[in-house]
């Protein structure tokens, strides 16, 4: 079986080539890294360490690459054959491998008429449908209809933190031992694909509310309240009883409407998040406060998770979730020179204050509790420096 995955950075390497890989396919990364690339290529192996206290170590043999801008007919070829396609490039890069992708599905329904599956493990919701309107772009009418017969974009949700790192060997990946790999089984054409360590489910969004609403949440309120109190790691950041105590409650406060949302078991998903926080405390971990909190304003989007559960919680319960709020208010604070969006962010506060801000990034309007509720914390935030 051969398996064709573009981008062999920290989390290609570390989550899904590796999955791939033990699952018995051969991988072949599509990258535009050249050492990478040829490392991959010497060795045809990298390690793969599990950040705990057992320190295992995992081996990852039969993988190659091709580098995407200088060997594109080989990328061609390889896509002809595949047995699977994903991706793990940012939600960013997936246009930029979108005519590649054409091209190889294009030739491959003269070669191969063999049902495929695309998949994009990206940090995004609908990340596989996103990528599919990038390629159908660059067919005709007539190559849609083929290839909507022949092959399946089903939506992901994807799970594991992967730190930025540097080894003396830069194939080595240290990955945390947690991950989830959640494919949606509507879209698919063919059979399952066999993926160990993969679930295939009939309903996709509850599982992406969940990632979203409680792994996404809590790094994000961490990081936040963590750059506010001048703290440079997550594992500092969730070592203070205040953060600590301020994400639990935001993480229940969000929990709270999942559970009613979604009819679950409310001690079942305690658990969840106690398991999620303590991913967040793992001593072998060590996440930049700053590379967490990168992109305030995108983190600021009406559905996602800061906002997204805010709103639920008023519109189900009718109350102001204080610990979500907090979160929000400690977002609009962050002001990380290096980081475009805070500074576009602070720039917004400052000529439309935070009313135009949340009006702007979350759709909230300026009579919506929540606001009146952001503002004060900001207020009192700003007290307490």
């Amino acid at each position: 079986m051969l398996a064709i995955h573009f981008g062999a950075g920290n989390i290609g390497r570390g989550f899904i080539g590796s999955l791939l890989s033990q699952s018995g396919y051969e991988v072949v990364f599509v990258d535009v890294n050249d050492e990478v690339v040829r490392l991959l290529n010497e060795k045809k192996e990298y390690r793969v360490l599990i950040a705990d206290e057992s320190s295992k170590e995992q081996l990852i043999r039969n993988v190659s690459a091709v580098n995407s801008q200088k060997e594109y007919n080989k990328v061609i070829d390889y896509l002809t054959k595949a047995d699977l396609v994903t991706t793990a490039v940012g939600p960013n890069v997936l246009p930029a491998i979108s005519s590649v992708l054409a091209e190889g599905l294009r030739k491959r329904l003269s070669v191969n008429q063999k049902p495929l599956n695309i998949i994009a493990c990206e940090n995004m919701i609908g990340g596989s449908a996103f990528l599919k309107e990038q390629v159908f772009e660059k067919i005709s009418e007539e190559e849609a209809k083929l290839f909507e017969k022949h092959y399946g974009f089903p939506n992901c949700a994807v799970d594991r933190i992967v730190p930025n790192q540097k080894h003396s060997d830069p194939l080595t990946v240290v990955v945390e031992p947690f991950f989830e790999w959640v494919v949606e089984k509507q879209n698919l054409v063919g059979e399952i694909p066999t993926v160990t360590g993969a679930q295939f489910v009939d309903d996709l969004l509850p599982y992406i509310e969940r990632k979203l609403f409680t792994v996404n949440t809590g790094h994000a309120i961490s990081a936040y309240l963590g750059y506010y109190k001048q703290f440079q790691t997550i594992k500092e950041a969730m070592e203070d009883e205040e953060i600590r105590s301020d994400v639990y409650k935001a993480l229940h406060e969000s929990g709270a409407v999942l559970v009613k949302k979604y009819k679950w078991n409310e001690d079942e998903h305690k658990s969840y998040i106690e398991k999620i926080v303590q991913r967040f405390t793992n001593p072998s971990i060590s996440d930049e406060v700053v590379r967490v909190a990168r992109s305030p304003i995108r983190k600021l989007g009406a559905n996602d998770r800061l906002i997204g559960p805010a709103k639920q919680y008023y519109e189900l319960f009718t109350e102001v979730p204080a610990g979500l709020i907090k979160g929000i208010a400690a977002l609009l604070l962050f002001d990380y020179k290096e980081d475009h969006e805070a500074l576009e962010l602070q720039k917004t506060i400052e000529t439309a204050g935070i009313e135009g801000a949340l009006l702007q990034y979350s759709q909230l309007e300026k009579d919506h509790p929540l606001v009146d509720a952001v503002k004060k914390q900001v207020q009192l935030l700003k007290k307490e420096q």
